[in-house]
């Protein structure tokens, strides 16, 4: 291989002058003087090194820093890396999937609308089951500071927590009338199943409001305007209801026989 020419030649990137002191350093690696340019056409024999010290020599030259000034830095090429295994991971995937690239565009958005859907339908996943816990906390506060506080969240929006107070309104309001018994530690179910003893006529909402106040305290699903307004309609309902004692229920049996008797 031609020291001027054979190495010069197989650095296309470097400049003529780069390539001349690039070819001068090999021969002085070489222990061989620098030649002098030899005119074109002269007929003289090219200078020639052996391949194994060339090499060497080149190596060594181009592990010089001027020729890595404008290489990329360690994070430019792992970014590189990264997109280009991406981009071999879609061609794959475009290969192998119906329609090529359209194809498998069309299943990444059937599968995002799919994990959209459960989402909204589940809410927010959990770390670890919850069961029900107290309707109340430590703090024991009357129904009518329970209605005040959910009719507040309900001016700002906040339906989650306006349904929560709105439920605890419900059962302290029925403690307070002596509908329910005074339990610390009352879930909401066991409150609705309790107060549809004395209220069978509104078992079914009771039921509703217990779910709908489970869910949003403990299943992450976030409550709307009519949820809230449907545990407040039941609320006033509640309040204008009368219980009928047993002792008040008319006695068909009685009845009957002292009709009889006159």
């Amino acid at each position: 291989m031609g020291a001027t020419g054979g190495v010069a030649s197989a650095l296309p990137a470097l400049s003529r002058t780069a390539a001349d002191g690039f070819a001068r350093a090999v021969l002085r690696a070489h222990g061989t003087a620098t030649p002098s340019p030899v005119p074109s056409g002269s007929g003289a024999p090219p200078v020639t090194l052996p391949r194994d010290p060339a090499r060497e020599a080149a190596r060594r030259e181009l592990a010089k820093r001027m020729y890595h000034e404008h290489d990329p830095g360690l994070l430019e090429r792992a970014l590189n890396a990264f997109w280009d295994w991406i981009g071999r991971l879609f061609d794959s995937a475009s290969a192998a999937t119906p329609g090529g690239a359209l194809g498998l565009v069309a299943l990444l958005l059937a599968a995002l609308a799919v994990v959209a859907a459960l989402w909204w339908r589940l809410g927010t996943p959990r770390r670890e089951p919850v069961t029900s816990a107290a309707l109340f906390d430590d703090r024991p506060r009357s129904a009518a500071e329970h209605r005040a506080a959910a009719e507040a969240h309900a001016a700002q929006g906040h339906w989650s927590r306006a349904v929560q107070e709105r439920m605890r309104a419900v059962v302290r309001s029925l403690e307070e009338r002596a509908l329910l018994d005074v339990r610390p530690g009352r879930t909401a179910d066991e409150a609705a199943a309790e107060a549809g003893r004395s209220l069978p006529e509104h078992t079914d909402r009771l039921r509703t409001a217990a779910r709908d106040f489970d869910d949003v305290t403990y299943g992450g699903h976030r409550a709307t305007e009519q949820t809230y307004l449907r545990v407040a309609a039941l609320d006033r309902d509640l309040e204008r209801t009368r219980p009928r004692p047993a002792h008040d229920e008319p006695d068909t049996a009685s009845t009957a026989d002292r009709g009889a008797a006159g």
